[in-house]
């Protein structure tokens, strides 16, 4: 019998942040599992239900019992199964008991080869899993494998048995139709038909009928909305509404996280409008919608020119008749937290930012770096060197080692302390009372930018020195200790601090004309790192960023090989080390892949490279040709290559590099002829030695923009 299967696990709250996660996996574990013991089909439709007190799902078709399914078994080798005369042996008589009547079965054994010797196998049909079963078996695995932040253990009420989950779970549902599913030992609990709405506006208890009609239910007699996404919704549309002309909720990236919390934190949500007095309007609004986002979960409302309002929505768990006291009660314990702000952002205007320099030296940065005091003298070093490659040059030194001087000296006010998030964003109001020159006040924000995928880069020269010079001092820092990110694990954010250096050096307009191995010399210099270590040190955290480069490419779409291609190119062809680069060249290879021409000419290349290769292993000597020699295949081939040289280099020095590429599909005809006609590895030594020195310049003539040979598949 086919029938919708409901699964749902109550539990006392879940973690809020993970909710919708936790139901997400809880739902796709239990599909998955009964997919692989095929009880639900591939394209099975089904639902995810999460609530703060609940994990579920609803699974539109599940079979009661799997289909019997022809299987083949190997058994043993034909030698010890079957005896002289033809019998079975006891051996093959052991290995068919599992499966049933040996003898019976005999008859159904078949051999065959199987490697290098012939086998017996037992053609059979085996029994498909029934539903009790095979849910039990995947229930236990979905739970097994739920990304639940942090496990708890607790008793069952036999007061012997301990269980670990996220939280202490009190009923589990599973119905098959209008049928129980009798399930047994799930975190000591059995199955039942029996759920319980809203804790204090819906029935203590709900009888379940049949699993298809398990939303309806909770929503009408239990108060509740069982699935995370249309409560989310539903939150959402009253948060807009109950705002439509008092102010909009801002820029989306700026709640959705909220969105989701609170969605995990209510059952039946309903939306109310809250007022705090304007006169707190005068601290920072980025302090007031942090105080009220992070501290109480309240929707900050902004006007049409994105400033804050003292208006603000709360998002209840309850739908009173009057509901004055949950607006009142929510209005008086906002106003205490934005006091707080208040008083935290006057007291720390009477410091001056200069003057909190000092008490950097008493907040250690690392044991092994020393303290930020230290840290930031270094980097007001780094930033004035990175500042004379930027447009202003020497000009913008002074600038840019100031800012970097007070870029962390925020982190010493209450502000900060409270609020760790609004390092830098503190700094620049804090710079600006202070009456510091406007780019030392964008550059203290701005350092900290990007901070995730997608965020705005820094701009002007004070503010990418310094946002640069932070991150270098951090990866090369950390590298020299030996505090290298490995699998998952990265504690000190190195990575994240790649891929910003990576944005800034690589997408910031106008272009940064910055070489990545002399930053992170620089950066070694800086740290005063050994002789003897340098070298292997900017090695590794080149390539280490690199490597974010090459991700975050292919995160653009970018092919593996095309990434590959241009990435080699440095080594072929001793390019410098410019990120910024690095897109037109990508972009050119791209056009060049379109040419008629380019497999071939990839081809070529991937040739040329391995024998390039081979001779060098072997200590074959070859230098640049340039004068006419051989034969006729040879001089032709030099002609072409010269002419077509002669075309693509201007173009290359121009940063053409769609144009430098296509300058060689010319080359296709006489380098084909070339491989076709003439044998490289000739035994003249000097003829053998013109050919090599032939292809070694074809090589770089050919790969200034991408290692050609990296684009064979």
């Amino acid at each position: 019998m086919n029938a919708p299967l409901l699964v749902e696990l109550l539990c006392e709250e879940l973690p809020p942040k993970a909710l919708g996660r936790l139901g997400a996996a809880f739902a796709a574990g239990i599909v998955s599992g009964l997919k692989a013991r095929k009880l639900v089909s591939e394209d099975a439709a089904y639902e995810v239900f999460a609530t703060p007190r609940r994990l579920g799902v609803l699974i539109a078709t599940v079979a009661a019992k799997a289909a019997d399914e022809a299987v083949e078994t190997k058994l043993v080798p034909a030698s010890v199964g079957i005896g002289a005369d033809g019998s079975m042996t006891e051996a093959l008589k052991k290995r068919l008991i599992p499966f049933g009547d040996p003898v019976e079965l005999f008859t159904r054994v078949s051999q065959r080869a199987d490697g290098k010797q012939e086998m017996l196998f037992l053609k059979r049909m085996a029994s498909g899993q029934v539903l009790e079963r095979a849910l039990t078996e995947a229930l236990e695995e979905s739970i097994e494998k739920l990304p639940i932040p942090k496990l708890m253990s607790y008793q069952l009420e036999d007061g012997r048995t301990t269980v670990k989950f996220v939280r202490p779970a009190h009923g589990l549902v599973a119905l098959h139709g209008t049928g129980v599913v009798a399930l047994h030992d799930i975190l000591g609990l059995s199955s039942g038909r029996e759920t319980r709405g809203h804790r204090f506006q819906g029935a203590k208890i709900i009888k379940l009928t049949r699993a298809d009609d398990y939303e309806r239910a909770l929503k009408e007699e239990g108060s509740v909305i069982a699935s995370f996404a249309k409560r989310r919704e539903a939150i959402l549309e009253q948060l807009q509404a109950a705002g439509k002309g008092l102010g909009s909720l801002g820029a989306a990236d700026g709640y959705e996280a909220l969105l989701d919390e609170v969605t995990a934190l209510v059952e039946k949500p309903t939306v109310y409008v809250g007022t705090f007095d304007a006169e707190f309007l005068a601290v920072p609004a980025e302090c007031l919608v942090l105080t009220m986002r992070q501290n109480q979960k309240y929707f900050p409302l902004f006007d049409a020119a994105g400033a804050l309002t003292n208006k603000f929505l709360i998002v209840s768990n309850m739908e009173p008749a009057d509901p004055v006291n949950i607006v009142q009660g929510n209005e008086r314990v906002v106003r205490p937290r934005l006091a707080d702000a208040r008083f935290f952002f006057d007291t720390d205007r009477k410091t001056r930012l200069r003057d909190r320099i000092q008490a950097l030296d008493s907040i250690v940065y690392h044991a092994k770096l020393g303290t930020q005091g230290e840290r930031v003298k270094r980097l007001s070093r780094l930033a004035g060197e990175i500042q004379k490659g930027l447009p202003r040059g020497e000009k913008g030194v002074d600038y840019a080692k100031t800012a970097a001087l007070l870029a962390k000296a925020d982190l010493t006010t209450l502000m900060v302390g409270e609020f760790p998030e609004l390092q830098g964003t503190m700094g620049r109001y804090y710079a600006q009372a202070d009456g510091e020159e406007p780019s030392v006040v964008r550059a203290i924000e701005q350092h900290y930018w990007p901070r995730f995928a997608g965020d705005q880069l820094p701009t002007g020269d004070a503010s990418i020195a310094v946002a640069l010079a932070d991150r270098l001092l951090s990866l090369v820092g950390m590298f020299s200790i030996g505090q290298v990110p490995t699998g998952d694990k990265d504690p000190f954010g190195l990575r994240r601090a790649a891929l910003g250096m990576v944005r800034i050096l690589m997408d910031s307009k106008p272009a940064l004309e910055m070489d990545l191995h002399r930053l992170i010399t620089t950066t070694a210099d800086v740290l005063e790192v050994s002789v003897e270590s340098k070298d292997q040190l900017v090695g590794s955290v080149n390539e280490f960023v690199r490597e974010r480069f090459a991700n975050l490419m292919k995160e653009r779409g970018y092919s593996a090989n095309e990434v590959a291609s241009v990435m080699a190119a440095q080594g072929v062809a001793s390019l410098p080390d410019r990120l910024d680069l690095m897109p037109s060249r990508l972009d050119a290879i791209r056009e060049f892949l379109k040419l008629p021409e380019s497999g071939s000419l990839i081809a070529a290349n991937k040739r040329l490279s391995n024998i390039l290769r081979q001779a060098t292993q072997k200590g074959e000597p070859f230098a640049m040709a340039h004068e006419p020699f051989g034969e006729k295949l040879d001089q032709d081939l030099i002609r072409a290559l010269e002419a077509a040289s002669a075309k693509a280099s201007p173009l290359f020095e121009k940063r053409d590099y769609t144009g430098y590429l296509k300058s060689f599909a010319v080359l296709k005809e006489p380098v084909d002829a070339f491989f076709e006609g003439v044998m490289v590895m000739a035994e003249d030594v000097g003829l053998r030695c013109q050919r090599l020195s032939l292809l070694n310049r074809m090589q770089y003539e050919m790969n200034r923009v991408a290692d050609l040979a990296r684009l064979a598949a």
